[in-house]
């Protein structure tokens, strides 16, 4: 099934771009009213955000430049352990709609936007080549990485630009099915392809616009068949009543589609957010009960479930996961310590830090050779 993004209603384009051939190919593409413009703030007083903004936000683009660094440091917490990932800043927002979305309240107002500047981002990433170090770099922190795919040839950059070096790994992590460009590429596996992973109770109630599990699950083995990594993530999972049985039919599909040996490893985290998320699910998924579990708030100002409901559903995932593929690599995203041995059985620091884990199983999985 292909996956079809919701219909852009208006282009705005930064007038120091206009003539940029990625601007021209996205409006070929997309074919919806454009205007040019001096600057975001000109979007915002053309656009009523009043009813919706989220939602409003999902239906306008904006094509600018990027004017600061096109990699950044992932913004972990320093009391909880950070897997010392990079951001490859391509764009901000989402065409999806899901209930638990950080970036709903991360932009004021939210708006689609695209950077076209490759060739700043292009220099940016020699520079980080020529380091001749392990990376691990990703385009899905402040969007979806894929649904960019029907306008844009951004993976068509990218996979053949990480192909012909052997010290980075690129990860494109999506909830879509946008996979049909990546049959044609050269990646020597240097491009891991990943999906965001969850129930379909969860997926139905909570994740609007977005493919199937099992959508993503065959999408996943398409990527397999052409010599793709993969890596999937288990994050948010979301406390209900009957939740861990689905979780665990969750794992046994998954590895009923891809092989445990391909991939590189498996993320697990549980629901958490920021106080001020809490009244825009409210406002915008009025039959949401995921914010009225049993949380308290973290050392980071999040929201987090009881510690002890966390770490019993973590043993269990991780009991299914390793019961079906015992070597294959799981970590936890953003948790503490007695987390990870309580639920793992070691601390990161016990094997070099979680950086090294991963970069150890990106290195075995992608043929990296750069020094850890």
């Amino acid at each position: 099934m292909p996956f079809n993004p919701l219909p852009i209603s208006q282009i705005y384009i930064d007038r120091e771009v206009a003539d940029f051939p990625q601007v021209i190919s996205i409006q070929n593409h997309l074919r919806a009213p454009f205007e040019v413009i001096n600057n975001v703030q000109e979007v915002f007083e053309r656009i009523s955000f009043e009813n919706d903004p989220v939602k409003k936000g999902k239906e306008v683009l904006f094509l600018t430049q990027n004017k600061g660094s096109f990699i950044r440091k992932c913004p972990g917490t320093r009391f909880y352990t950070c897997c010392g990932y990079k951001i490859l800043h391509i764009g901000t927002f989402c065409t999806m709609d899901c209930s638990y979305c950080i970036l709903q309240s991360y932009f004021h107002p939210p708006l689609l936007c695209y950077f076209v500047n490759h060739s700043e981002l292009l220099a940016e990433l020699e520079k980080m080549f020529s380091e001749k170090t392990v990376h691990r770099i990703g385009t899905g922190e402040f969007t979806d990485s894929m649904i960019w795919e029907a306008w844009t040839e951004l993976s068509g950059l990218l996979v053949p630009k990480f192909s012909k070096q052997s010290n980075t790994i690129l990860e494109l992590k999506t909830k879509t099915t946008a996979i049909e460009s990546l049959g044609k590429l050269l990646h020597n596996r240097k491009t891991i392809i990943s999906w965001s992973l969850n129930t379909e109770k969860v997926i139905s109630d909570e994740e609007r616009d977005t493919a199937p599990l099992e959508e993503r699950l065959k999408a996943a083995a398409r990527c397999e068949s052409w010599g793709y990594p993969l890596a999937f993530h288990f994050d948010p999972m979301i406390l209900y009543d009957g939740c861990e049985e689905d979780y665990r039919r969750v794992v046994e599909k998954l590895f009923s589609w891809v092989s445990a040996e391909n991939i590189v490893w498996i993320s697990l985290g549980t629901f958490r957010y920021i106080p001020t998320l809490k009244s825009i699910i409210q406002r915008r998924f009025p039959d949401s009960k995921i914010i009225y579990g049993e949380f308290i708030a973290g050392l980071d100002g999040k929201m987090r479930y009881f510690k002890p409901l966390r770490i019993n559903l973590y043993r269990k995932m991780v009991s299914w996961i390793k019961g079906i593929a015992p070597n294959v690599c799981v970590y936890f995203c953003m948790e503490d310590d007695e987390v990870w041995n309580r639920s793992l059985g070691f601390i990161p620091s016990d094997r070099g830090g979680l950086s090294r884990l991963l970069d150890k199983a990106a290195v075995q999985h992608c043929g990296l050779n750069g020094s850890i």
